[in-house]
């Protein structure tokens, strides 16, 4: 990975970051200091809300570290496994946090229950992102079997040379 990559990533993860923690403050200081006033169930709402941008930051670290451990070519390794894990279980959180706003939002939808059913297919879809990571921490699991053997095969060479 370039330098100019990594740069531009760890960037946009880092404004992302500082984005959700702003998120978060916002929420927190509007459990404290706004009262419903019926039209929504807001508190519910607001805390779903900052349980979804800790699902975010999770990810977000997760996903830095992965990347400096690419930079410093270490990420074909058992320690990648932590990082990765941590990525797919933002995402599952993410989506049962979605799955908590649609059912939130369901009984207002009553009239037009096609909303209720995008948004749950949208909760589908970001269980399909988790297990699309699964498949790409299995190929990690091979490449880092597959670096382990390599690294075996060439330590044999040595001894025979």
């Amino acid at each position: 990975m370039g330098k100019l990559a990594v740069g531009a990533l760890r960037a946009v993860l880092a404004v992302v970051l500082v984005a959700t923690v702003f998120v978060q403050a916002v929420m927190v200081w509007a459990l404290a200091t706004d009262p419903e006033d019926g039209s929504l169930p807001l508190t519910p709402l607001r805390v779903i809300t900052i349980l979804g941008m800790v699902a975010a930051q999770v990810a977000l670290v997760c996903v830095g570290r992965l990347v400096a451990m690419v930079r410093r070519g270490t990420v074909f390794s058992h320690a990648a496994f932590r990082y990765v894990d941590g990525v797919i279980g933002a995402i599952v959180a993410a989506a049962l946090v979605w799955f908590a706003v649609t059912i939130i939002n369901a009984p207002g939808q009553r009239e037009d229950p096609g909303v209720t059913v995008i948004m749950g297919g949208v909760g589908v879809a970001i269980l399909g992102v988790a297990l699309i990571v699964l498949v790409l921490r299995m190929l990690l699991a091979q490449a880092v079997a597959r670096d382990g053997e390599a690294a075996r095969m060439r330590a044999e060479l040595d001894e025979v040379i």
